[in-house]
């Protein structure tokens, strides 16, 4: 079946969907609406990503990648339940009188089926960790709830595909990441041209990966043990070139980051070299704080510049 018509067929099934009919007759509350508007957000981002990975490769360059079929099929299918997704998180918001925030002008760096995989594993991550941090503020709402579990699990097998795919482990850790609104959303703007709308979250200084470590187009995983690069150009609150920094790595589910000592390589740039236990998708954020501070207090008044979501090579399992 051909993406067109999964795409046709998802979007049709959206308009019967059970979360769209749980919650059209309920106000939902201002948290309600908060998580989903984020879940859409990103929802318009996984889609836009997931339509191009099918639609800028053929089933040959695919195959020449060594992701044979149905790699590709599969991916215009994942790219389907983004659609799917996203309709259905607009009827909600629709049914209540909130108009849904509308999609972005995206622009993604990567040249092969492999780069797109390994882009897309990140972005999913990111996906996933948001509806984890935004689930604490929907416990009151448990139709929204079960439905935006439904959304989480089903992005967490598109991510696992994706992984086994390019040779990584499928499911690296015991626990995924949630992330706060504000870490989850800028996650998502490197790859914002331009949006008729932003969601009313800050926007933080940016923390990349460096350019010689990671080329635009090349979002292979760091060596296990490896060093991490990044740069920066500007941070949240003024820092001297005395000031500790160190880079708060955030993976698993206990909310308290690992504090690392940062090396200045540069003016805006330094590394830490990686603990050899870390493997999997990991986010960091840029602080001065040298410990004892769990991400949700990060996010408020410890984040320098960030988060940069990065992978680490974990063999299969």
């Amino acid at each position: 079946m051909r993406f067109s018509s999964i795409l046709a067929l998802a979007l049709s099934c959206a308009s019967a969907s059970p979360i769209e009919k749980r919650q059209a007759s309920g106000a939902l509350s201002a948290n309600d609406v908060a998580v989903l508007q984020l879940a859409l957000y990103l929802e318009h981002l996984e889609l836009s990503l997931y339509s191009g990975g099918y639609n800028n490769f053929t089933e040959a360059q695919y195959e020449a990648a060594g992701l044979p079929f149905p790699n590709r099929e599969n991916v215009g299918i994942i790219a389907s339940h983004e659609a799917t997704h996203s309709s259905t998180i607009a009827a909600v918001l629709t049914a209540n009188g909130v108009t849904p925030v509308p999609a972005c002008t995206y622009s993604f760096p990567y040249n092969s089926p492999p780069t797109f995989y390994g882009l897309a594993d990140l972005i999913t991550s990111t996906g996933i960790g948001a509806y984890l941090g935004g689930a604490e503020l929907i416990m009151d709402n448990p139709a929204l709830l079960t439905e935006a579990a439904s959304i989480l699990t089903t992005e967490a097998r598109h991510d696992a595909y994706l992984r086994q795919g390019v040779g990584q482990s499928p499911f690296p850790m015991a626990f995924d990441t949630p992330l706060t609104a504000t870490w989850a959303y800028n996650l998502a703007q490197p790859f914002i041209v331009k949006c008729p709308q932003q969601l009313p979250i800050p926007i933080l200084p940016r923390l990349s990966i460096a350019p010689s470590q990671a080329p635009a187009s090349d979002v292979v995983p760091i060596a296990l043990g490896g060093t991490l690069n990044v740069v920066w150009t500007t941070t949240s609150t003024p820092i001297t070139d005395t000031t500790p920094l160190y880079l708060a790595l955030i993976a698993g589910s206990s909310g308290m980051p690992a504090y690392v000592p940062l090396t200045r390589t540069g003016t805006g740039a330094g590394s830490i070299t990686l603990p050899n236990t870390l493997m999997g998708t990991f986010f960091a954020v840029l602080t001065s704080v040298s410990g004892g501070v769990n991400t949700t207090a990060l996010t408020a008044t410890g984040t320098l510049a960030g988060p940069v979501v990065f992978a680490v090579q974990s063999a299969p399992q």
